[in-house]
């Protein structure tokens, strides 16, 4: 009987499966603090997402004994796709036996990291995208001239709180366990490392070893101001060369001169975005190829070892979410 695992059983299989996910925690920190939908499997390929949008309130008093017009409730639609992920690397038939060999197990835990940065791409390209955007000392991408301010997260704070957003109060468990975890109400902000040194010089900003009861939300938080947690990842990466020319700022990763790197913060409330997935199939399929004759491989010296994925991400509300582009200091 065939399997969809290669040349591995599927007990073997689901251990293998378990060191990915074991490795690609660490990189998936976006779909903790978004909605998840699994999309059950052999139904479709894409699933929508439906919000009934509020009712201003109305003050005119009832005129007695006049039946009042009824209201007539609006919504809005969301819809995501599903698409297939994955990569492989090629192995060499001195790996004999599947089961006990150690460099078979390193290229797990490598497709697993990899399959994590993935997952966690996916997510930031599509949030990163969102309409509400504010500029360090400039108003396009192009005139980015600044470094990430007081000012300007207390406008990212006000602006969130104009839309009605709610701060994130939980997240999803940050291992295969499932449930979510109480955290302290805040917003919460995915950043580049690059730019802690700004984050640290602005005043009234903490560091995690400030936190003194505070739970960090994970060994990626940077500190907080005000009603905003910081998340670090190098996967959040800038858009190179893209902001003002000058000796100040980054440009070209550290490594060049001319226009500086424009860093995208993105500051997000509860249910601002969602990520999905295929359901039994939300995490890694690892997949292993002995080397076997072949046409192509008349000695049997190459096999394969790699893994595939399903997922997506969406934006549900984009007012419930802001971006702001600044440069960092050189």
């Amino acid at each position: 009987m065939s399997n969809t695992y290669g040349d591995i059983t599927p007990r073997t299989a689901a251990y293998a499966a378990a060191k990915m996910l074991d490795r690609a925690v660490p990189f998936m920190c976006m779909a903790k603090f978004g909605q998840q939908q699994p999309i059950p499997k052999n139904k479709t390929n894409t699933v929508k997402f439906r919000r009934y949008n509020a009712f201003q309130p109305n003050t005119t008093p009832l005129v007695e004994g006049v039946t009042p017009a009824p209201d007539t409730i609006n919504s809005t639609d969301v819809t995501a796709t599903l698409a297939q992920y994955g990569r492989r690397i090629q192995i060499s038939d001195v790996i004999a036996d599947t089961h006990e060999d150690p460099v078979l197990n390193e290229y797990a835990e490598v497709m697993g990291e990899l399959a994590g940065q993935t997952a966690e791409l996916i997510v930031f390209n599509v949030i990163k995208a969102g309409v509400n955007v504010l500029y360090a000392v400039g108003t396009t991408r192009a005139t980015v001239n600044g470094v990430i301010t007081s000012p300007i997260l207390g406008r990212a704070i006000r602006q969130l709180k104009r839309q009605n957003t709610k701060v994130i109060t939980k997240m999803l468990a940050g291992s295969d366990k499932v449930g979510t975890s109480p955290i302290r109400p805040a917003f919460v902000a995915f950043v580049h490392p690059d730019v802690q040194q700004d984050l640290e010089a602005i005043a009234g900003y903490k560091a995690v070893v400030e936190y003194g009861t505070v739970t960090p939300l994970g060994d990626n938080e940077l500190g907080s101001f005000k009603e905003i947690r910081f998340l670090q990842s190098t996967l959040y990466a800038p858009f190179l060369a893209a902001g003002v020319s000058g000796a100040v700022h980054l440009t070209n990763g550290g490594t060049g001169t001319g226009a500086c790197d424009v860093y995208p913060i993105v500051i997000v409330g509860m249910d601002a975005y969602a990520t999905v997935s295929l359901a039994g199939a939300n995490a890694v399929t690892p997949i292993v190829v002995n080397p076997k004759p072949s046409d192509s491989d008349v000695l049997a010296q190459r096999g394969h070892v790699g893994f595939k994925m399903y997922g997506t991400a969406c934006i549900l509300n984009d007012a419930w979410m802001v971006r702001v582009e600044v440069a960092v200091t050189q």
